[in-house]
């Protein structure tokens, strides 16, 4: 008796464990060529309109309603004081249904760190944290690359890329920056996919380095930083030209959650 209670445990367990993996796979594309990659700089979950207050349900919900497969996110809190001791990258993956994500230190900040994350349907792996170069006489904060490796169907391996580059008017910093990105970049054997808040506008001398070496899944593109001198400068990029194709490129315009627009593209991929 006590075996047979013993098997059908361990056969509960199993037909668990199963569940558990088809649920954190079940929200990926069903058509196995494309990706749907978010970039968000989320103001540290503080809408612009409500000083002080922090909402990370607005954000989780502005990731829902777009469901990509991967989501690149800027400003990111984890145990500070402002943000009430909570890791904004564990808890947003949670409430927007990440089962994989990825911290990436930028500096200490009030009593814990900040950051930039990256959030997935598929399994993160090999992740690492580069720290990029500060111009001395420009200032600015430390900022860094995160990178991590994801596995497609059909066992297509990709690397995602998410940074913040320095946000001082002196571009020195942002230019040292962009170019370790690209010395990184030619480094990387597999195809690579780069997002995030690059400070900086089409046209602008780092948005021509970034060019170089990827090819941006928007031009002209619409701003993504809604002040009053409305401007792109969240992007979304890849390389080489010939693994990716650009279904479609948009810049979602919610105007509550945070202080930029979020910037969403699906890629197909041909490698």
């Amino acid at each position: 008796m006590l075996k047979h209670i013993s098997r059908i445990s361990v056969l509960i367990l199993l037909l668990s464990i199963v569940s558990c993996a088809s649920r954190s796979v079940s929200g990926v594309r069903k058509d196995n060529n494309s990706l749907k990659l978010m970039s968000y700089n989320v103001h540290h979950c503080n809408p612009p309109s409500r000083p002080g207050v922090i909402d990370a349900d607005a954000i989780a919900a502005v990731i829902k309603k777009e469901n990509p497969d991967i989501v690149v996110l800027q400003e990111i809190d984890v145990n500070t004081r402002r943000s009430g001791k909570i890791n904004q990258a564990a808890l947003l993956a949670m409430k927007a249904g990440y089962p994989s994500f990825f911290f990436a230190r930028a500096i200490d900040y009030d009593g814990g760190q900040y950051g930039v994350a990256i959030l997935s349907k598929y399994t993160l792996v090999n992740t690492q944290v580069h720290r990029l170069p500060t111009d001395a006489k420009a200032g600015g904060e430390p900022r860094v690359l995160a990178t991590a490796t994801v596995t497609l169907p059909g066992d297509k391996v990709l690397r995602i890329g998410c940074t913040h580059l320095d946000a001082e008017n002196d571009p020195a910093s942002r230019l040292l920056q962009i170019g370790e990105i690209n010395r990184l970049a030619s480094e990387i054997t597999t195809p690579f996919l780069i997002a995030g808040d690059f400070n900086a506008t089409e046209g602008s001398p780092v948005i021509n380095l970034l060019d170089e070496k990827f090819v941006r899944t928007c031009q002209q593109c619409k701003p993504t930083f809604p002040d009053s001198d409305a401007r792109a400068i969240d992007f979304i990029a890849y390389r080489l030209p010939e693994h990716f194709s650009v279904r479609e490129h948009r810049v979602i315009t919610e105007t509550y959650a945070s202080d930029h627009f979020p910037v969403v593209a699906t890629l197909q991929w041909r490698f």
